[in-house]
């Protein structure tokens, strides 16, 4: 689960507020989502478009999915790979693409 899924507006509020403090906090969201995933057989990734970007996927969610495919498990998407910089890295990591069927995992 994402680290900020309780509070959509948290990270951007630290960035504004607590500047210096901000890359600490940033490290430490790193490092939690990778125990999360480490702690998990396969991960979810729900790539839904964001601010007219289809089929989103930012850093972060980048990063969890390689930490995913260092570690050996499973990588779903909900929506197809998106066009961009990152396409060909995140087809070498064979995720399964749902095309929105929740159903396919397993």
């Amino acid at each position: 689960m994402p680290n900020n899924y309780d509070d959509a507006g948290r990270e951007n509020r630290i960035k504004a507020e607590q500047a210096n403090d901000y890359p600490a906090w940033k490290a430490e969201m790193f490092r939690k989502q990778s125990a999360k995933v480490a702690a998990n057989d396969a991960i979810l990734v729900l790539n839904f478009e964001k601010e007219g970007k289809p089929n989103y996927i930012g850093g972060a969610t980048f990063l969890e999915i390689f930490k995913a495919w260092e570690l050996g498990k499973k990588i779903y998407f909900y929506n197809p790979i998106p066009d961009g910089i990152l396409r060909d890295e995140l087809l070498g990591m064979n995720p399964v693409i749902l095309n929105g069927n929740l159903k396919a995992v397993g």
